[in-house]
């Protein structure tokens, strides 16, 4: 299995940056599929290469879902509803494809 891990550029030089990801994590990154980026742009990336820019809000989601996995794999279940606040109180839903259109 591959995840999508949020890196934040630091600086970038060609098609090579340097980024911050995890924990403070530094990580030289490929950005050969989405061009050059400046110093504080999001990257979603996977096995050291960027696939797509995304938004700070979007980084900080996944890096919650991802914390939140951790915290499932070590048994820490009190932290993972804080972690996904934006779907706690919400009433889940079918997409259109899956809802009964008798």
């Amino acid at each position: 299995m591959c995840l999508g891990v949020p890196y934040c550029v630091i600086e970038a030089r060609g098609w090579i940056a340097r980024c911050s990801g995890p924990a403070g994590e530094e990580q030289q990154i490929d950005l050969a599929l989405v061009g050059e980026q400046p110093p504080g742009t999001w990257l979603l990336t996977y096995l050291g290469a960027a696939r797509e820019v995304i938004s700070p809000e979007r980084a900080q989601a996944i890096n919650n879902a991802l914390e939140a996995l951790d915290a499932a794999f070590v048994g820490d279940h009190g932290r993972i509803d804080a972690l996904f606040a934006d779907l706690v109180d919400r009433e889940p839903s079918l997409p259109d494809h899956l809802k009964d259109r008798s």
